[in-house]
């Protein structure tokens, strides 16, 4: 039997609406989109392409990158440390058909096992209308016969086409220093997107939040904050990754670095939220919305 280190979230759908789900256990096909809904948010999974987010809107407003490059889109999860696995990503996770239910108030998808790593991967979504939010557990299984240690980790890809990046850290813990143009401000700090002609990413010890403001809209992501040595090796609780050019910007966020015992799980959880904004600057508002 499974044995569980935090339990799963209770159904939280009153209101919201998931349509679309597959009959229990049942594989998905080539392209099998399913919708969350609340309030004006719409939330489009597909089960076929890896579990993967392929959009968020607040009406008809997209916020996600609808790029057809290949790890230019959509919303995706991996098992962290990287070095575990180097690239592409593991195509279990990242690009192989999930399975779907539908169970307790939750669109639960589920991978193949990695041959390579012996882990599956389980996403269970969920709306809290109340709160506004989306709210997605993902979960990593032991499948293997071996003790491991991984971490959970969510990227995002949202445009380059201006905005704000921002979240609550200190400015000299961010590395590498000076590889992007960080302010503090507010009680934050904050990243106006520019465009180069290289890759960039920095890591950062945040404060449990992630918040990326753009053409009139503000998407917030929130999860459990990690103390100092939680994270994964040469990882971090808070990372953003710049493509080269005006393409794409990586929000990423990882959970705490956890051992597994064969069959033990882990489940992490994360709460989006989309709302409408005036302007997308550096501000006390800005800030105001998010905490």
């Amino acid at each position: 039997m499974k044995r569980t280190i935090t339990s799963v979230l209770m159904a939280m759908t009153i209101g919201c609406t998931a349509v679309q789900a597959q009959p229990f256990g049942a594989p998905s096909g080539p392209s099998d989109p399913h919708t969350l809904k609340c309030g004006h948010q719409t939330m489009t999974i597909d089960a076929g392409k890896g579990g993967k987010i392929l959009s968020l809107k607040y009406d008809d407003q997209e916020v996600i990158s609808q790029s057809r490059f290949p790890e230019s889109f959509g919303s995706t999860f991996w098992t962290s440390p990287q070095k575990e696995w180097n690239w592409p990503p593991v195509p279990e996770f990242d690009k192989q058909a999930y399975t779907v239910e539908e169970k307790d108030g939750h669109l639960i998808m589920t991978s193949p096992v990695s041959n390579r790593l012996g882990f599956r991967i389980r996403k269970a979504f969920a709306t809290d209308e109340k709160d506004g939010a989306f709210v997605i557990t993902y979960s990593i299984i032991n499948e293997s016969n071996d003790t491991r240690k991984v971490a959970p980790w969510e990227i995002t890809r949202v445009t380059n086409d201006g905005g704000v990046i921002f979240f609550d850290a200190p400015l000299e813990g961010i590395t590498p220093a000076n590889l992007m143009d960080f302010k503090a401000e507010h009680g934050a700090v904050w990243y106006k997107t520019d465009v180069t002609n290289e890759n960039r990413k920095i890591n950062a010890d945040g404060n449990g939040w992630l918040a990326y403001a753009n053409n009139g809209l503000l998407l917030v992501k929130k999860f459990n904050d990690l103390k100092p040595g939680d994270p994964a090796p040469n990882e971090a609780e808070v990372q953003v990754y710049v493509n080269r050019g005006k393409t794409y910007i990586e929000l990423e966020s990882q959970g705490a670095y956890t051992t597994l015992q064969p069959k033990e799980e882990l489940n992490w959880t994360v709460r989006w939220y989309l709302k409408p904004i005036k302007e997308a600057t550096p501000s006390k508002d800005l800030l105001k919305m998010v905490k």
